[in-house]
């Protein structure tokens, strides 16, 4: 299974994500939204492509019926989705991790801090898209791939 992952988008009501995004979701199965969507449009064009799982962000703030957090279960794996932004102190990746502490999860998609991150935190796989459109301070724009098969992931960041 081949799964997108996505975050801190901001799109303005009216924009869209970049064609080069777009052109690597078409092989998505499932896409994962970590929050701050900021416009509800933005998931129904992403369910035109594949199955959708978001929650909200800190900039979410229109109406819309996305959940603070997610489960998925793909194969034997169970994957958390947030934002990260819930809670004071730490940083953005130790908030993910907190917040599913009492739910066992093999992987935890994370946003908030823009940043892509990669790594194993308290053996859970930790992984931070960044973002597609909004890079703040990192040097590239980047979005997501999660691969699931034969009891393995495989996560890789797309850099542009």
């Amino acid at each position: 299974m081949r799964i997108a992952v996505l975050s801190d988008t901001h799109l303005k009501a009216g924009r869209s994500l970049p064609r080069l995004v777009w052109e690597h979701l078409s092989d998505a199965d499932l896409i994962l939204h970590a929050g701050d969507l900021t416009h509800k449009e933005l998931v129904d064009e992403l369910s035109l492509v594949a199955p959708v799982k978001a929650v909200c962000g800190n900039c979410d703030d229109w109406t819309v019926d996305l959940p603070s957090q997610e489960w998925v279960e793909c194969e034997s794996f169970k994957f958390g989705i947030i934002h990260g932004h819930q809670g004071k102190g730490k940083t953005t990746l130790e908030r993910a991790y907190s917040a599913f502490e009492s739910n066992h999860v093999d992987v935890i998609v994370f946003g908030h801090s823009h940043t892509p991150t990669l790594k194993c935190h308290n053996g859970v796989l930790m992984f931070n898209p960044g973002s597609p459109t909004d890079k703040r301070r990192e040097p590239q724009y980047s979005f997501g791939w999660l691969e699931v098969q034969e009891g393995h992931i495989n996560a890789k960041h797309i850099y542009f």
